[in-house]
Formats: C-alpha cells, sequence, structure tokens
C-alpha cells in the first residue's frame, strides 16, 4: 500500500470523526404536565416521554427531575419506567412557596431547562408567563404534550462539528502538501 492512499485513509478517518462524535447522542423530551400553581408540600405527579431524535421511544434509561427554589439547594427526583415504552413517571414535591426552577435529566444526553415557575398562592400572571415559554404545540405524534425550550434541546453541536471538520481537513492538506514536498525532494523547493 503507497503512502499516499494511508495519508487519503487517516484523512478520511479524520474528516469523519466529527460525524461520528454527534449522531445518535441526543433525545427530546415531552411533558404532560407544568408544576406551576402546585401547592407546596402537594405532588406534582408528572409523565415524561423522552425519545431518541425526537422519534424513538428511550428504554433503559434512569430520568430524573431537578427542582430548586431560588438561592435555594437543588433537589433531585427520580423519575420509574412505566408501562408505555419511553413513559416515565417522578413524584415531585416543592417543600415552600416561591419561584422554582426545574430541569429535567433524560438520563440519556442531557438537561432540559424549563421557564421558572411559581408554587403556591399567585400563581395567575406567572403561571401563563412560565406557559408561554413552553411549547403547547404538540408534537409530532404526542397528545398535548410539552417540550422543552427550542434553546435546550440537547442536540449535536453543529458548529463544533463543522470547525472540528475544517481543522481535519486544513491538516490533511497541510500533510498531503508535506509529504508532496519530501516526494518531489529538494529540487522542488
Amino acid at each position: 500500500m503507497s503512502k499516499r492512499v494511508v495519508l487519503l485513509a487517516v484523512s478520511a478517518a479524520l474528516l469523519a470523526l466529527p460525524a461520528g462524535a454527534t449522531a445518535g447522542g441526543w433525545a427530546t423530551v415531552e411533558l404532560n404536565s407544568v408544576p406551576n400553581g402546585t401547592s407546596p408540600d402537594q405532588h406534582w405527579n408528572v409523565q415524561m416521554k423522552i425519545l431518541q431524535h425526537g422519534v424513538t421511544p428511550l428504554e433503559g434509561v434512569q430520568p430524573r427531575v431537578i427542582v430548586q427554589k431560588k438561592g435555594g439547594a437543588k433537589q433531585s427526583f427520580a423519575a420509574s419506567a412505566t408501562k408505555d415504552p419511553g413513559v416515565y413517571r417522578a413524584e415531585v414535591v416543592f417543600e415552600s412557596a416561591g419561584t422554582w426552577s426545574y430541569k429535567i435529566d433524560d438520563g440519556f444526553s442531557a438537561v432540559h431547562t424549563y421557564a421558572p415557575v411559581t408554587i403556591g398562592a399567585g400563581g395567575g400572571e406567572d403561571a401563563a408567563a412560565a406557559a408561554a415559554d413552553v411549547d403547547p404545540a404538540p408534537p409530532a405524534g404526542g397528545g398535548g404534550a410539552q417540550t422543552a425550550p427550542a434553546g435546550d434541546d440537547g442536540g449535536p453541536d453543529l458548529l463544533l462539528a463543522f470547525g472540528v471538520a475544517a481543522v481535519a481537513g486544513l491538516a490533511a492538506a497541510f500533510a498531503a502538501a508535506a509529504f508532496r514536498r519530501r516526494r518531489e525532494g529538494p529540487a522542488a523547493a
């Protein structure tokens, strides 16, 4: 096998790295409800549908709901699988009234952040604002479920992938030029 074929094979492998690094590694989370207006110490029973690539129900993961009151400690609530593929259920308790943030760790690839919610009395206007930050349109095949805001889809970082591909392409070009100079010898310089 010639050095040129080896160099081309190495270059192709380097260019393929970004595509392989971003393939298959993201999921979406659909919620059946939001906790806004829930009373302190009342259980928020939430079901979440976790779909790999937004399509295939993802089984065998260990998702959890993470809540935190402004200035307080984070609390985590494990979700358990239901009989439906890719659907998990968690019981979350907010210990006191106030503004809380909540996130869903899908147990696969990302933590999905949602708009803060008001727990306890006075959820009226804040409830509408929180609901406006969550996509109200049902996803394809979903039944009115709500998904993470568009800014946090947990998907692949395409800009990073293109950057790595560009660097790999430049490295391959420099390697090919160096190989050509060495092959042609000092007379070509």
